[in-house]
């Protein structure tokens, strides 16, 4: 069973590509939790996670012995799986996140290196989505996230693309707002990316899906 929910995040740090120097974390609020690889990352970030998770097959010998160190002075900072397991590692990492009372989720390190684990890792926001908590890609010039039969909204201010694709075979009442390439009503089907590098025009806009599953792609203009 859950426990209540927490006003902190659950913060993911997965063994893909880092893509950007530091991340918003408070320690006295947030959990987070270091997935395989990703243990790597925290060093740089200058974080310390509350939670190891995997079957660390994607760390070095000494990170390996480190971990094992960890585990022996404490052990309930370290959850060790099994290599041959249904749930991915970071799909596990949201589900403990989750048991502890936890449903606003932000996932770094979860694209790049190997496509599928990419794809895996959009469709562990779906799930997130089901279990009525929210979840984020983090990327150092955007994010991911997944709608169901809903609407999300961006301000005016927002500079960039929004790319929107069905995650599903069909998306009824694909509605557009306030970007350079509207849409009304629209059917979006997962063999016609129609919804590629559309564009923030400077008006508030929204993304509307009345039936079925999006994918929206964020990439915003990072000044330098």
């Amino acid at each position: 069973m859950n426990k209540r929910k927490k006003d902190g995040k659950c913060i993911i740090i997965g063994a893909g590509d880092l893509t950007v120097s530091r991340i918003e974390y408070d320690p006295g609020k947030d959990y987070l939790i270091a997935v395989d690889g990703g243990i790597l990352y925290c060093q740089i970030l200058s974080v310390e996670p509350d939670l190891l998770l995997g079957d660390f097959d994607s760390v070095n010998e000494e990170w390996a012995r480190a971990v094992e160190e960890i585990e022996k002075q404490a052990p309930e900072k370290v959850l060790r799986l099994f290599p041959e397991k249904d749930d991915t590692d970071l799909y596990a990492a949201l589900k403990k996140g989750l048991q502890e009372g936890y449903r606003d989720f932000r996932l770094y390190g979860a694209t790049g290196g190997r496509l599928e684990h990419t794809l895996a890792n959009i469709q562990s926001l779906l799930f997130l989505k089901r279990q009525g908590a929210s979840g984020y890609i983090m990327d150092g010039s955007g994010m991911i996230l997944v709608l169901e039969n809903e609407t999300v909204s961006f301000r005016k201010e927002m500079e960039g693309y929004l790319s929107v694709f069905s995650l599903g075979k069909e998306a009824r009442g694909v509605t557009l707002k306030g970007l350079k390439y509207p849409l009304d009503g629209y059917t979006m089907t997962h063999d016609y990316p129609i919804g590629v590098s559309n564009e923030f025009i400077g008006e508030q806009a929204s993304v509307t899906v009345e039936d079925g599953q999006l994918v929206l792609i964020v990439n915003w203009v990072v000044d330098d």
